[in-house]
Formats: C-alpha cells, structure tokens, sequence
C-alpha cells in the first residue's frame, strides 16, 4: 500500500461507513460496529462470486446458514455460542472472503490479520478473545455442512469432489436450507435481525452461560 504522504508510514486502517477507522494491524473492540459488519459481509461474495444465480452469494447469508446449522447440531447452545456461530466469519467485513487455495499462497500472513480481527470482533460483543476448542469444533462441522452445499448446488462443484474437500453430511438435507442467492439489501437486513434476536435472548435473565 502506498504512503498517504511522502515519508508517511502506509496507512494500516479502513474507515466504515459508522465513522470508526479500524486499524489492521491493532484492531480495537472499540472500533467494530455490528451495523459496519453486516454491511460489510453483504457484499462480500462466497465463492470469488463464482456461483449461480442473480446475486451473489454473500458472506451475511453464509454466517446465517451456519448459524443455523449449528443450532441443529447443538440445540442447547447458549445464546453466546450461536452468536460466536454468527460472526465466525466476520473479519471478512474487513478482509474480504479469500478462497482457501489462496490463503495457502498467502501463508501466515492472513490467518494472524484474520486472528487480530476475530478477538476484537468477539471482545466487542462480550464473547470471550479464543473460543473453546469444543465450540470451535461444532462450528467448524455446521461451515463444513454449509460449504458442501453451497460448492454442489451453487458453485458447480460434482458430488464426489465437494465430499472430499468438505465431508459428505449425514442427516442434513438441503430441501429445508436457505441456499438461495438473495438481494445485497436483504442479506444485510436479515443478518442484522438475526444479531439482534440473538441479543435479545442474551439480556434473558434466565439466560444459561456456557458453552464458550
């Protein structure tokens, strides 16, 4: 990147459209915004956009497709496990979705920005900065389930070649998934919902806390 001005460092932040200017290289809890993500994560498109339909197939409509699998694979989680669920893509508001050939190319690089970002994200949201290994793992199950059926019925992947990089899911059918390419807007909207119905299970005084 080059310097703002002769002699300057490079500039290492994006300013959002909240007004936050969000350094890269330390990023700070205080400068993530839920409505900066949502719109951010609308318009970042799964799959380098090479996928079928009018629209593409945003990060937003990918973090609720896991959510929501992961809510099938742990109908217990706590309302702070399905937001960890939500946003466990959400450093890609800033950094874009990089297809995984790509990140291997970038090698370690990427992985800690994405690392710096996901801990800022989470101590934003009152989530704790490593998540369990535990948890990591059922959500890493409901993304896997999720890529399958995005990569056989949106991005022309065949069967066979989705199931190797992806595992073949058991139990799940895609007749009752949301796999529809929708709307920037609507992406955005329904993300911003779903955080918000979230939220609002948290404030239950009568909310269990675990599961982190």
């Amino acid at each position: 990147m080059a310097a703002d001005r002769a002699g300057a460092p490079p500039r290492a932040w994006q300013r959002m459209l909240s007004g936050r200017r969000l350094d890269l290289l330390d990023p700070s809890p205080l400068d993530v915004e839920i409505s900066d993500i949502a719109h951010g994560l609308a318009r970042v498109a799964r799959w380098n956009g090479q996928t079928g339909g009018d629209h593409a197939f945003s990060v937003a409509q990918h973090s609720l497709l896991v959510e929501s699998l992961f809510c099938e694979i742990v109908p217990q989680a706590t309302p702070e496990a399905r937001l960890a669920a939500l946003l466990h893509d959400a450093p890609e508001y800033v950094i874009g979705d990089m297809i995984s050939p790509f990140k291997s190319v970038m090698g370690g690089s990427y992985k800690e920005c994405e690392q710096r970002l996901q801990r800022a994200i989470h101590l934003r949201f009152s989530l704790p900065a490593e998540l369990s290994a535990t948890l990591k793992r059922d959500i890493k199950r409901a993304d896997q389930i999720a890529a399958y059926f995005e990569a056989t019925l949106l991005a022309g992947f065949s069967l066979k070649e989705a199931g190797e990089f992806f595992g073949r899911p058991r139990g799940f059918s895609p007749d009752r998934l949301d796999l529809a390419p929708r709307p920037v807007t609507w992406a955005q909207k329904a993300f911003i919902q779903r955080f918000s119905a979230i939220e609002a299970m948290r404030a239950q005084p009568d909310a269990k806390r675990s599961g982190l």
